[in-house]
């Protein structure tokens, strides 16, 4: 009888330990930490030099189909094209300048953008290692907001500040830690915007989680894109001429 006490004793006293500690609170650092490990771990995101994604873009509520590529490159270079009809779309960003050729607006010479204007394209370049990789060397600060529903599902929310000012609230699903949504708050030609990206479908590649559904519009409107990966590509050779504007590779 004492020893079957004893085992009693040391059962329940297990028990609740395994509550305690399963309901104790996390921190940001304990987010942040899951998130990497879930994308494939911290090694194998500091390996990606490049990542190319194709596929296609949906937009009009999926009602025009567009053929796209979105390319990455280390030191914050991003381009993305996008082609119907015998006619391409291109936007990129070198890193510090944003510019693009736009025959569906009645531009076929290229043109730079102004710095608020490329301002998605900059924070774009976080979806390719991830806005809270390396969140201390960016200069950005993180604090964590507690839980919010996102579509039914209990997210992680956690607030990110970026050194301009902006500011972008990420969302981790509870089980796997991954980014299922991200909202960002930024100013635009003196017009505050708040643009909210849904991410899903996430398959591994070269060691790294990667999503190849991506959704995004303003926030509580129906006019929305669709990003759906058909392939991604990580480490292919991308020269940066490519995402450089135009005429400064004429003058060499």
């Amino acid at each position: 009888m004492r020893q079957l006490f004893l085992v009693l004793c040391v059962y329940l006293a297990s028990t609740c330990l395994d509550s305690a500690f399963a309901g104790s609170p996390l921190s940001v650092d304990d987010l942040v930490s899951k998130n990497i490990a879930a994308r494939g771990g911290i090694d194998a995101i500091h390996a990606m030099q490049t990542l190319r994604l194709s596929g296609k873009l949906l937009v009009n509520q999926g009602q025009i189909e567009l053929a796209f590529v979105q390319s990455f490159k280390r030191k914050g270079k991003v381009r993305q094209e996008a082609s119907v009809q015998g006619m391409t779309q291109v936007q990129a960003y070198d890193g510090k300048q944003g510019w693009q050729i736009d025959p569906f607006g009645g531009r076929k010479d290229p043109e730079k953008m102004a710095d608020d204007s490329s301002k998605g394209m900059a924070e774009s370049v976080n979806e390719f290692d991830g806005a809270l990789t390396d969140w201390q060397a960016k200069g950005v600060v993180v604090s964590y907001l507690g839980t919010e529903d996102v579509e039914g599902t209990l997210a992680h929310k956690i607030k990110l500040q970026r050194p301009n000012a902006d500011v972008e609230y990420i969302y981790l699903d509870p089980d796997y830690f991954l980014e299922i949504r991200i909202l960002s708050q930024r100013v635009e030609h003196g017009v505050q915007l708040a643009i909210e990206t849904n991410f899903g479908d996430y398959e591994k590649v070269s060691g790294v989680f990667i999503p190849f559904s991506v959704d995004v519009g303003k926030k509580g409107s129906s006019d929305r894109q669709k990003i759906v990966v058909e392939k991604a590509e990580l480490n292919v050779a991308l020269d940066d001429s490519m995402f450089t504007f135009p005429d400064v590779i004429t003058k060499k």
